[in-house]
């Protein structure tokens, strides 16, 4: 019998359902209350009362007690909840299983963020003004939390979102992508069982665009969460009401250079793991990799036997490595893509093949134009374009010139190389050898120019959650 999520707003209704299919085989697996406006309006409404009523603020204790709780349960159930991700999202199970127990410790990070979370204190008595004064500040919840969520990372990108909203003591209203709302789901239920009270994390499914934008634009809502494509997000922005904050992760074209000089041996598995990995639905996949002429053609054959080698199909298989896209489309659209490029000069070193409706065969490219389709935009599936280069400085040019910047990388053994590089690419991150898709998630992931708006990763969020509060005493014994 197929599951039923029902609406997870207290006392909403629902009048639709959405079914929620399995990218692999398009069978469904789920049902799914969809939230309209009156229920979106509701959720708003109990996420205000909340945080309009200080008396009914969670204690830093309370939170913190919450969230190990939340933590323990979900270990308990860590492989139901990877191969459930598995099954909605489509990321191969091992990489599920990594994202279950990132996941995890992401918990576990918003519970360090509320024990090392602290005000400051601000210098007086200096001046003739600021004497006899004393003022410090303390850091308060900055008020109703919208969050918008990717398809990519169903479980992961929810406790980047939902869970620094509740460390930071912001009753939040999530929005999960209509692709792979079930783990978003399964975690509020969580959080519940933990001892949240309903109210303070509540989850609406909406098909509706114009609920959709109204939810944003609502007035009570104090921070926005992004994370999608950038035309989606930066229409969104648009609309926030006076005052709202925001924070946008939208995609890139991860650039990679490497040095004639460059370890290969222990590079290019690293670069076909982060350009094949989840079909190359990552923000900061490894897509346009410059390599010195003089190597490029052995680097794409590399990497090209190396992506050839990997199991791609159902991702709820222990052995699958490459699963599928997340809707039958874009493997369309990527196939046109790459049968583009090579009509107008790309050389196919490997794949360019469709595997029934759902899956694409890891494919590397060699030295398509700059300006065909796949080099100038993100290709969001398992695509690696190698383009060769004579002189560095050509290469990091090549490499900044799309609108977008996200987190870039070298490989070289020469660390002025290294250090020129890092001065120079537009990115917010440059990786020394290591791949573009590298990352632990207290680190800063901030995506630059078209890329997004704001600093992500977990610490930063709970932060940004926050507003600063001075408070300011005047004595004559100070």
């Amino acid at each position: 019998m197929t599951a039923h999520f029902p609406l997870m707003v207290p006392g909403g209704s629902s009048t639709d359902t959405l079914d929620v299919r399995s990218p692999y085989d398009q069978s469904i697996i789920a049902t799914v209350d969809v939230a309209g406006a009156s229920a979106v309006e509701l959720a708003l409404q109990h996420a205000e009362d909340l945080f309009r009523n200080r008396d009914a603020w969670l204690s830093a204790p309370k939170r913190i007690e919450i969230l190990e709780r939340t933590a323990e349960i979900m270990q308990e159930r860590a492989e139901e909840l990877a191969i459930e991700a598995a099954r909605e999202g489509g990321k191969p199970l091992i990489d599920s299983q990594i994202e279950v127990a990132r996941a995890i410790d992401g918990v576990r990070n918003c519970v360090d963020c509320i024990r090392e979370s602290h005000g400051t204190e601000i210098p007086m008595g200096i001046n003739p003004a600021s004497m006899n004064r004393l003022a410090m500040t303390r850091r308060e919840p900055i008020g109703v939390v919208v969050a918008v969520s990717a398809f990519n990372h169903p479980l992961n990108l929810i406790i980047h979102q939902v869970g620094p909203a509740v460390a930071s003591g912001c009753p939040v209203v999530i929005k999960p992508a209509g692709d792979t709302p079930l783990s978003c789901l399964r975690f509020i239920g969580i959080l519940r069982e933990a001892g949240l009270p309903p109210e303070w994390a509540q989850a609406v499914v909406v098909t509706d665009r114009e609920v959709s934008t109204n939810l944003v634009a609502d007035s009570r809502v104090g921070f926005f969460s992004f994370i999608g494509s950038g035309n989606v997000g930066w229409f969104l922005r648009s609309k926030l009401a006076p005052g709202a904050r925001c924070a946008l992760e939208h995609g890139g074209s991860a650039p990679v250079i490497i040095e004639a000089d460059a370890d290969l041996d222990d590079g290019l598995p690293l670069l076909a793991k982060g350009g094949f990995y989840h079909a190359g639905q990552v923000c900061v996949s490894v897509q346009r990799v410059f390599a010195h002429r003089s190597i490029a053609k052995a680097v794409a054959e590399k990497i090209a036997e190396l992506g050839s080698d990997m199991t791609v199909g159902d991702p709820t298989l222990a052995e699958t490595e490459v699963g599928p896209l997340i809707r039958p489309r874009e493997v369309d659209r990527v196939h046109e893509w790459v049968e583009e490029a090579i009509k107008l000069g790309a050389e196919k070193i490997c794949g360019g093949n469709k595997i029934g409706e759902t899956c694409y065969t890891p494919t590397v490219l060699f030295d398509p134009p700059d300006d065909a389709t796949i080099s100038t935009n993100e290709v969001f599936g398992p695509v690696v374009q190698v383009y060769p280069y004579d002189d560095m400085d050509e290469a990091l040019m090549r490499a900044n010139a799309l609108p977008v910047a996200f987190q870039a990388a070298i490989f070289t053994k020469n660390i002025d190389r290294a250090m020129r590089a890092y001065q120079r690419f537009d990115a917010s991150a440059v990786m020394v050898n290591d791949h573009t898709a590298f990352r632990v998630d207290w680190m800063p992931f901030a995506g630059l120019r078209q890329s997004g708006h704001g600093v992500g990763g977990i610490p930063h969020t709970f932060h940004d959650m926050q507003i600063e509060k001075m408070l300011v005493i005047r004595s004559m014994e100070l």
